[in-house]
């Protein structure tokens, strides 16, 4: 039996995307919510593309975004990748999903909160050993003080151990679905497959459920990403060597937009080219590689 990797793309979106009952317990188990009361029933789910008002505005694509029966809305990310950007891309994400409440002319009084979760597969504070990071608007001189609203939970998953967490069972079993599984997995640990909620999320990620054009799109992630490792590691390279003269911070930042900007362009490029010249519908090249159907048609 051969597994995909739940982190990727298509894999996350299959598991926590089509499955309420695997989000629910996802969200119940790594989210900070008080007492048995808080705990989320049932789900629904939005739309993943937060459409804007206007074309100028920016549009953003999350994996994952749902309510529950309470009007709590949920949006979950998975980030393989870390950047500068990705934060201020989840304040913007959490505060428009926060705002769109009031179409209608609901009163103020009647928003609910905006939880957001992303799950980096990457360390971004390694300066703190902690994987587990709550964000939320507080005073400054009194923490205690909160502004209700929006709250912001990130995980960084290279640091996740499972020692020392007999008590948040549920919270150890899915950080470890996601860091223990990959294509090398043969043999799921049997204390995973004891939970059903777990069992049910191995199921998903059986290589058997997707199809060859899918499979094909999961490899192209994949590529995708050591691409952009390479790009990042080549721009801190180059970033560093002209940070000599002009300052090591400024020069990685430059080099790193520039190169992975041009790299990621090329490579989806390259991506939509062979998939075209192997038969494969526009549609499908599109939403694998993010390119118009125009672009797709010119190459």
């Amino acid at each position: 039996m051969r597994y995909l990797d739940p982190k990727a793309d298509l894999t996350f979106k299959k598991v926590f995307g089509e499955h309420p009952d695997l989000v629910i317990s996802l969200l119940n188990a790594l989210l900070p919510l008080d007492g048995p009361e808080e705990k989320i029933v049932q789900v629904e789910y939005l739309p993943a593309e937060l459409v804007p008002e206007t074309p100028l505005k920016k549009n953003s694509i999350v994996d994952v975004r749902c309510r529950d029966e309470r009007g709590r809305i949920f949006i979950v990310e998975m980030q393989i990748l870390w950047s500068s950007a990705f934060m201020q891309r989840v304040l913007f994400n959490a505060s428009k999903a926060y705002v769109r409440q009031l179409e209608g002319g609901k009163k103020y009084e009647l928003l609910q909160p905006v939880y957001s979760l992303s799950l980096v597969n990457d360390i971004f504070l390694p300066d703190l050993k902690e994987y587990y990071h709550d964000y939320r608007i507080v005073q400054v001189e009194h923490t205690n003080k909160v502004i209700e609203g929006l709250r912001f939970i990130f995980v960084e998953l290279p640091k996740f151990t499972p020692q020392n967490f007999s008590q948040k069972k549920m919270h150890v079993l899915w950080l470890r679905y996601l860091t223990e599984i990959n294509e090398k997995t043969r043999q799921i640990p049997q204390e995973l497959l004891d939970s059903p909620e777990i069992n049910k999320a191995v199921l998903q990620i059986e290589e058997s459920a997707y199809s060859d054009a899918q499979l094909w799109g999961y490899d192209e992630f994949w590529d995708a990403v050591r691409v952009e490792k390479t790009l990042v590691s080549d721009a801190e390279r180059k970033g560093m060597e002209k940070g000599m003269a002009k300052g090591i911070e400024k020069g990685i930042a430059q080099g790193m937009e520039k190169g992975i900007a041009q790299g990621q362009s090329n490579e989806r490029k390259e991506t939509a080219r062979r998939m075209k010249n192997d038969g494969i519908p526009p549609e499908t090249i599109a939403k694998y590689t993010q390119l118009s159907i125009e672009e797709i048609e010119k190459l």
